[in-house]
C-alpha cells in the first residue's frame, strides 16, 4: 500500500501499520524525484508493508519522527519505533531498508 500524506498524521499510520517505509522528499529535490518511481514499485511489491510519502517541508511533526538531515531520506519503523532510516539516492540501499522490515 502506497499513501501520500495530506495531514500531519504520520504517527498515527505507524501505530496502526507494524511496518512502515517512509520516504521523506521536498518538491525542488531532484534525488527524491529520481527515488519515487522505485519507491512505488517497492510498495507494489511488498503488500505486507506500509509505504508513505512525506514531504519534509509541510509536515515537521511527521518529520520528527525520524533525523531528516538531508533528502531523501527513508525511515524504516516495525510495531510503532523506528527501526532503521538511511539518506540515500541508490536503489540497492532502499531494498536492504526494506529487507530490515520484512525479514527481521
Amino acid at each position: 500500500m502506497l499513501l501520500e500524506l495530506e495531514q500531519d498524521n504520520l504517527q498515527d499510520i505507524i501505530s496502526e501499520n507494524d511496518n512502515v517505509i517512509v520516504q521523506y522528499s521536498a518538491s525542488w529535490c531532484g534525488n527524491c524525484r529520481i527515488m519515487k518511481p522505485k519507491f512505488k514499485k517497492e510498495s507494489r511489491e511488498n503488500e505486507n508493508v506500509t509505504f508513505v510519502m512525506v514531504d519534509a517541508e509541510k509536515f515537521p511533526e511527521s518529520r520528527k519522527l525520524a533525523t531528516v538531515d538531508n533528502l531523501p531520506t527513508f525511515a524504516a519503523f516495525k510495531s510503532g519505533s523506528l527501526k532503521n532510516q538511511v539518506q540515500t539516492n541508490k536503489y540497492d540501499v532502499l531494498k536492504t531498508l526494506i529487507n530490515e522490515v520484512t525479514h527481521n
